[in-house]
């Protein structure tokens, strides 16, 4: 089953309420997501992408996975 672009952004509203949130991707499987988001602040970027990835809830998770590839861009706000 195919992840598409709402979805995902749908998905990540759910963690990230207040961010700034920009996905791209049509395909269903390889997508990009930008996030900016206030929680993101004081950590590096492995701990930003983590927080994102358990976002998923196991979307990428194995060849069963909904979502193959998710290149990411996080930060916080400016």
């Amino acid at each position: 089953m195919a992840m598409f672009a709402q979805d995902l952004e749908d998905l990540l509203r759910q963690s990230f309420p207040d961010a700034e949130i920009k996905v791209e991707g049509a395909d269903g499987v390889h997508m990009s997501a930008m996030i900016v988001d206030e929680s993101f602040r004081g950590k590096n970027r492995v701990q930003q992408q983590r927080a994102v990835y358990a976002a998923l809830k196991g979307k990428m998770d194995g060849s069963n996975g909904e979502l193959h590839a998710l290149a990411l861009t996080t930060k916080a706000p400016d």
